[in-house]
């Protein structure tokens, strides 16, 4: 279980990671730079924490996928990027293959 804690923290630090990354105009701003690297290694850390329980391929497919879907939706939500019936499909599509993964992974 604690395995899926650590996920979860670095999903979410991914997520801050990225967001940062935009905001950084393309690491010309110093706050949102430096934002970037410090979060996307404690993401790094935390990932790595995660898979001494989590198999690999699952721990790798829920955070790039978990953290792609929110960061469409940031995009969206936040910094007004088009959104289309394709663009919600494939996101749909993404969820649908982290939840497999999870199901899949699950022992009987």
């Amino acid at each position: 279980m604690t395995g899926w804690l650590y996920m979860a923290a670095a999903i979410v630090l991914e997520i801050g990671g990225t967001t940062a990354l935009k905001m950084s105009d393309g690491l010309s701003r110093l706050a949102p730079s430096f934002a970037v690297v410090v979060l996307y290694a404690g993401s790094f850390a935390c990932l790595a924490f995660a898979l001494k329980e989590v198999e690999l391929g699952v721990a790798y497919a829920v955070w790039s996928g978990l953290g792609t879907a929110a960061i469409a939706a940031i995009g969206i939500l936040v910094f007004g990027e088009s959104v289309s019936a394709l663009k919600l499909a494939s996101l749909a599509l993404v969820i649908a293959g982290v939840v497999g993964l999870n199901l899949a992974e699950a022992k009987p």
